[in-house]
């Protein structure tokens, strides 16, 4: 049996092509993969000896050879294939192990020329791995250093990989050669010749790997299923690890993704509670204990049967509050031994845990998406992602009134929550706790009415509250709404034509506006 090797990533390879020489399996490899197996002591033989022709052109030639595919793609049931490689002594190759040059992680460096990106576009290694998976009844390919233990488990037991196992390595070595050309693709329809970049991609290339088949969609009549980026941000909701409860449907994942997302957005101990897509209660607080209590208040109607999530530990007093209401989805950093005692008593709901990101410089270092996408028919919405933060600095007082200290706390308070309502979005505030959400009414009157009414049924007053809108108030009919429920300050984005109108409305109700010159529509 004969196992050719050329890897860019050597994780794991001395151990294994170690292993595989103990099996009486012969060795063939190339350049820098070669080199490190003979300086191991492992007899290795060089491509260059198989072929009798030498690596050329920096390396960019050494593998594309008819004694290299031949014995890769030489059907071994085939008696005129098999004569074939007699007739030109071509051994035949059992085993190929190839990972590609690292060309994603090369374009994801900050610098990295076209030059540079060209150079690690591999051509003989995916032309390898095409062969060895076409054949695959006849060949085994690797193509990542988290198979070689299977492999080898296998060919220790028995002498062969399994049919089993051959098929589904050459599943994953096309999935493989997808995501690669993919990245390729994506990456310089990206950019101009001269390496300047072009914005979106000529043509877009989604890569997702499946976590699970889910029960249905939406809906029970409808088939679903849940996938994750091939390279998940740290902190999102991929990343989560499942510690008790039923299995997720898809709504329970659409959900907790919205409160989530929510929920990390804020550095001091917050709760986020979710009711179809929508917060229906979010605040923050000393500790997640008083954060929740507060969020909870919002909406307590809503919030049964809702989505919780937490970006602090989850301990046992918040544990015994939670557990007296019905949750669906509870996620968190961590959760202490008290905690998940108390969860035990209720088995159906679904405990996530989930590290927060730890930050830096890249939406992705952050834990966010860089892009939106939203399937239409027969085609794709694509757009960057509102990851705008405001500041404090951002605000544009614009009333004669102005806005105290705490008033501008409030007011950036119900602007981080409003990012994540459904638009039209009108989200009362006070204290950091949400006091009223009015979400996803075709007029923002509506909205405005609504979360007035739910804060009503919650037994909130509105009085000195702060109002977010999303976007702008287009006459000054909203702002009379707000003020009339008892909100005295109000942040909007302005850029209406009768920005003037509205200010002037402001001043006449003796409230403070400040304008935040950015909209969060969320549809």
């Amino acid at each position: 049996m004969n196992a050719l090797i050329s890897v860019s990533d050597k994780t794991g390879i001395v151990e294994f092509a170690r292993a595989l020489h103990a099996l009486g399996i012969s060795l063939i490899s190339t350049g820098g993969t070669a080199k490190l197996l003979a300086e191991q002591g492992l007899p290795c033989k060089e491509v260059a000896e198989v072929t009798g022709f030498p690596e050329m052109l920096d390396g960019r030639v050494k593998t594309l050879h008819p004694l290299v595919h031949g014995g890769l793609l030489a059907r071994r049931d085939v008696p005129e294939h098999m004569a074939a490689l007699k007739a030109h002594s071509i051994d035949t190759i059992d085993l190929l192990v190839v990972n590609l040059y690292p060309f994603e992680a090369t374009v994801a460096k900050p610098g990295c020329t076209l030059a540079m990106a060209i150079e690690n576009i591999d051509i003989g290694g995916p032309a390898m791995v095409r062969s060895a998976a076409k054949n695959w009844k006849d060949v085994a390919v690797l193509t990542d250093a988290s198979q070689y233990a299977g492999v080898l488990a296998e060919l220790t037991a028995s002498g062969t990989v399994s049919s089993k196992t051959k098929f589904a390595l050459s599943v994953a070595a096309f999935n493989r050669i997808s995501q690669y050309d993919g990245a390729i693709s994506d990456y310089l329809s990206a950019i101009n010749e001269d390496g300047s970049h072009a914005g979106f991609p000529g043509q877009s290339n989604g890569r997702f790997v499946k976590l699970q088949d889910l029960r249905y969609g939406e809906n029970p009549h409808q088939q679903a299923a849940f996938y994750r980026d091939l390279y998940p941000a740290p902190g999102s909701l991929v990343t989560a690890v499942q510690l008790q409860g039923k299995e997720l449907s898809y709504n329970n994942i659409a959900d907790a993704d919205a409160a989530w997302e929510c929920v990390k957005s804020f550095e001091v101990p917050a709760c986020v509670i979710v009711k179809h897509a929508n917060p229906c209660g979010v605040a923050v607080g000393a500790d997640a204990l008083e954060a929740y209590s507060k969020a909870f208040k919002t909406d307590p109607t809503s919030a049964f049967g809702g989505i919780i999530a937490f970006n602090r530990t989850v301990g046992g007093q918040e544990a015994l509050q939670i557990s007296k209401q019905f949750v669906e989805v509870l996620m968190a950093p961590g959760y202490t031994p008290e905690a998940l005692e108390v969860f035990k008593a209720k088995a159906n709901v679904r405990v996530l845990k989930i590290a927060l990101p730890t930050g830096g410089a890249t939406a992705w270092e952050q834990g966010r998406n860089a892009q939106d996408v939203k399937r239409i028919g027969s085609g794709l919405l694509i757009q960057s992602a509102d990851n705008h933060e405001l500041t404090l600095a951002d605000l544009k007082v614009v009333t004669k009134t102005q806005p105290s200290p705490q008033q501008l706390q409030d007011l950036l308070f119900a602007w981080k929550v409003a990012k994540y309502v459904k638009s039209n979005a009108i989200v009362f505030c006070a204290n950091g706790m949400t006091m009223g959400v009015g979400a996803g009414q075709m007029s923002r009157l509506d909205s405005a009415r609504i979360a007035s009414i739910k804060a009503g049924h919650a037994g909130l007053s509105l009085a000195g509250t702060a109002v977010a809108s999303d976007a702008f108030f287009p006459f000054r009919d909203g702002l009379d709404v707000v003020v009339d429920a008892g909100a005295t300050c109000v942040i909007q984005p302005g850029g209406s034509m009768r920005d003037g109108e509205v200010i002037a409305a402001a001043d006449e109700r003796g409230v403070a506006m400040v304008f935040s010159g950015v909209r969060h529509f969320r549809h």
